[in-house]
């Protein structure tokens, strides 16, 4: 790959043993003792790293940066790390680019920008490697486009015995259609392609509104904008409504001190302090809610797209997120205001909803049907339990799903019920791995045995 391509690329990997290696998530919530890690620098040399862990019986998992809340890539096998496998080659002819597996989304933005180059949407943070990201659906709020992973055209990964298979919906359509959001379960990604777009401008406009009125007009706000997310906060009636629409410009980014106002010192500096008090007294987190969410005051912006899409998240946390079938947003929402409003929980971070336009991937939250999401939040150390499984009884009783790399409890047999192409990705599973190589106890329980 010619942007960013790593050097050293012939040199042979061997796993090496690590000395009171431990590794953990981002949030604190995972740890895993590995009992080998390499750091391939080409296709050639993970997939050799793959053979020689499946001669050796051990079971393999890749890990990008650990953004995911869940075990789905903790092992005590061989630990693929891959830092090396970086890489940007753009194909302006054909509106494709093509990125190594380690690649941070932060990293190929930006070389996208540089080309006048854009995705069409993305999340609200780009800390993750494009494999991590896109394995576990990652995905931002939009009408009428879709995750991350949905905007891969072809992809390419190891299987279990050591093969390098490419797919595309011309090439190996089955797998393209389950390895998109394939969760580590059928092999290590290399790299991914995805569609892009010559770079446009969006028009952010940030403001407050009641909960009532929100949800009230939730169906036309989603209508009326290709984008629209808002946040609640708990113990009030206040939301905070973000709507991104293209337009022809001017720019006219966020003032760099206006944003650092906003994005550091409140969005992180004080949330932190407020969450860190909470914790501490958390009789003091209704009255902080209050605060909060009215120090946010509106502004609008226009900006290139990831400038716009996404935000610095300093502050950390433990999160639950749910898909529900669009029509079931605002019931399920107001299930959840009133659980939180009858119960002596305290909770100090808002409810973030989003939606996405039902797509074709066999385990997408969003596969088959319009979507809407629900994400539940709680300071990092602040214990979590109590709401989150109250928040999702509420959310399996509207068929939600869970997103793949957030805290949820679902099984397989779950799994079965709201996913219709559950056993297509199951069954091609057996096929490819079939001896379990990339299996964990996390895949164990979501996906069975």
């Amino acid at each position: 790959m010619d942007e960013q391509q790593t050097q050293g690329s012939t040199r042979t990997a061997s796993p090496v043993r690590t000395r009171n290696g431990t590794w953990r998530n981002w949030a604190g919530t995972v740890a895993a003792r590995p009992a080998r890690e390499t750091v391939p620098a080409s296709a050639a040399e993970l997939a050799g790293a793959v053979r020689d862990a499946a001669a050796r019986g051990m079971r393999v998992k890749a890990v990008g940066t650990g953004h995911s809340f869940t075990a789905a890539a903790a092992t005590d096998g061989l630990l693929i790390r891959p830092d090396l496998l970086t890489g940007i080659q753009i194909d302006h002819e054909a509106g494709t680019v093509t990125v190594a597996a380690g690649t941070p989304l932060k990293r190929l933005n930006v070389a996208l920008a540089r080309e006048g180059l854009s995705l069409t949407n993305m999340g609200d943070i780009m800390e993750q490697t494009v494999a991590g990201a896109t394995s576990t659906g990652t995905h931002g709020t939009g009408r009428a486009s879709a995750s991350l992973s949905a905007q891969i055209t072809a992809l390419e990964l190891v299987t279990a015995d050591g093969s390098l298979l490419s797919c595309s919906r011309e090439q190996n359509p089955e797998l393209f259609a389950a390895a998109r959001i394939g969760l580590g379960a059928l092999g290590v990604i290399t790299s991914l392609t995805f569609a892009v777009e010559p770079v446009f401008l969006l028009r952010a406009r940030e403001e407050p509104m009641g909960f009532d009125q929100v949800t009230a007009e939730f169906d036309q706000l989603v209508a009326e904008n290709e984008h629209f997310e808002f946040y609640w906060f708990p113990h009030t009636g206040n939301c905070s409504t973000k709507r991104n629409n293209r337009t022809a410009g001017p720019a006219a980014p966020v003032g760099r001190l206006s944003g650092w106002f906003e994005d550091e010192f409140l969005s992180n500096g004080v949330f932190q302090a407020a969450n860190t008090l909470g914790r501490a007294v958390p009789a003091t987190i209704p009255s902080l809610a209050r605060l909060s969410s009215r120090a946010l005051s509106a502004r609008t912006y226009t900006d290139i797209p990831y400038k716009v899409f996404t935000s610095p998240r300093r502050v950390r946390f433990v999160e639950m997120e749910y898909a529900v079938p669009r029509e079931a947003l605002v019931p399920a929402l107001r299930e959840l205001r009133a659980m939180v409003d009858r119960s002596p929980l305290r909770v100090s971070f808002p409810v973030e909803v989003r939606t996405a336009p039902a797509d074709d991937i066999a385990l997408s939250t969003a596969s088959g049907r319009e979507t809407a999401y629900i994400a539940v939040h709680l300071y990092k150390g602040t214990p979590y339990q109590a709401y989150f499984t109250a928040a999702e009884r509420i959310f399996t009783a509207h068929e939600g799903r869970p997103h793949w790399g957030k805290i949820h409890t679902r099984d397989a047999e779950y799994f079965a019920e709201v996913y219709p192409r559950f056993a297509e990705f199951t069954a091609l599973r057996d096929r490819l791995d079939p001896d379990r190589l990339f299996g964990n106890e996390y895949l164990r329980r979501v996906l069975g045995d």
